[in-house]
């Protein structure tokens, strides 16, 4: 699977260590940075990793930051992007499953990495249950839709 993974200056290290984990399991992996410990700005991270989703280059995508949040708030920015914060792999398989989740956000400082690494597998394990959450994802990226039932 074709991952894209990007993080803040506080989550470099849970990106690095995710990373080179997914390139052992197969994957093809795109670490879009930061590259230093050096201060960045979430938002620039999230919103590069958003475009990378939203315009097909990779199929899923993972987000870091310090507690997930901001870096989760960026990425949802973009309508083709649904974007996951979880701490755990119900969680992350419910998005999955539920909300065709095509990011997963985590919190460095929150989610050890071994953690880090079950939210993930299920993350990339599970398909998504189309059918009844099918409409209900549509209007996540159109908030246009008329049926409201």
């Amino acid at each position: 699977m074709r991952i894209a993974i990007a993080s803040d200056h506080a989550a470099l290290d849970l990106k690095a260590e995710l990373r080179d984990w997914l390139i052992a399991e197969g994957h093809e992996v795109a670490d879009l940075g930061p590259d230093t410990a050096d201060r960045v700005d979430y938002p620039d991270f999230g919103y590069c990793l958003a475009n990378v989703i939203a315009d097909g280059t990779a199929e899923r995508g993972i987000a870091l930051c310090g507690s997930g949040i901001g870096i989760s708030m960026a990425v949802n920015r973009h309508p083709e992007v649904r974007c996951a914060l979880v701490s755990e792999p119900l969680s992350a398989a419910l998005a999955r499953e539920h909300n065709d989740a095509n990011c997963l956000a985590l919190g460095a400082r929150l989610t050890g990495s071994d953690m880090a690494r079950a939210c993930v597998s299920a993350f990339l394990d599970t398909e998504f249950g189309g059918g009844r959450h099918q409409r209900r994802v549509d209007k996540l990226s159109d908030p246009q839709i008329e049926d409201r039932s």
